[in-house]
């Protein structure tokens, strides 16, 4: 069984589920260069709970968790297998006090992005939530502690946002970034590729541009947690690294 590759994902506007650009079509060719995953462990930004809780259902319904945009997006549906097993295997791996839910499910953080990379819906997908109130040592610690799935053919996926701020969207800059949004993005850039994971997890420490870039951490702790899963010596790829809509960024790293 090959070793598989952490991966986070800048998963943008849920309209990239149902659309064909540079994003969704990077997405594609991720999948096609990595091994292919015998489940998915996903962290998505949309999951955001007090507490820490893992989905272990066999069958994880598509959440429709965004409003206000077209009825085709709300058909597309992402039916795939839970994975109790390993559900139950993460549960034991993370030393935090967690428990199961199975209120959630599949959400669109999750197969926004999944529909381009697995669209045969074949592989077995569970997320597990982030609690809003750990801090990132926290979050990283969860990551440091699933790694060990890598070896057993579990793609750990994070998906969410490096540079977040909705009150901020300007509709006009569609394809670019405000420098900020481009300073904190350049920021974590720089410390991911050195191996600064410290300086990742101290983002606060840059100030103003921290607060504009991730005015909560919803979106921005998913690559916390893969953060943690990665090795020292991984290599690291990096996609769509580009500005949207001013204050978002689509920036996307893969660890294999």
């Amino acid at each position: 069984m090959s070793r598989m590759p952490v991966l986070f994902v800048g998963h943008g506007s849920p309209m990239n589920a149902i659309e064909d650009n540079q994003y969704t079509r990077t997405w594609k060719s991720i999948a096609q260069r990595i091994p292919k995953p015998e489940v998915i462990l996903s962290v998505s930004a949309h999951w955001f709970t007090k507490g820490t809780y893992i989905f272990n259902g066999d069958n994880p319904r598509t959440i429709y968790d965004m409003y206000g945009f077209p009825k085709e997006l709300y058909e597309v549906t992402y039916n795939t297998a839970g994975s109790p097993g390993f559900a139950g295997v993460s549960k034991e791996l993370i030393s935090r006090e967690t428990k199961f839910d199975n209120s959630w499910g599949t959400d669109h953080g999750t197969w926004s992005v999944l529909v381009h990379m697995y669209p045969g819906r074949d592989i077995p997908v569970f997320q597990i939530s982030i609690d809003a109130h750990a801090s990132p040592e926290e979050h990283y610690k969860i990551g440091t502690e699933l790694k060990t799935l890598r070896e057993q053919g579990v793609l750990i996926f994070g998906t969410g946002n490096v540079v977040h701020n909705l009150r901020l969207v300007d509709w006009n800059t569609a394809s670019k970034g405000y420098d900020w949004a481009y300073e904190f993005d350049e920021y974590i850039f720089k410390n991911i590729l050195n191996k600064d994971d410290k300086n990742v997890l101290n983002y606060n420490e840059l100030g103003n541009i921290a607060r504009l870039a991730v005015p909560t951490p919803d979106h921005f702790n998913p690559l916390i947690y893969v953060l943690g899963a990665s090795d020292e010596n991984d290599k690291i790829s990096v996609y769509n690294k580009s500005g949207e809509l001013g204050s978002l960024t689509m920036t996307s790293y893969l660890w294999e």
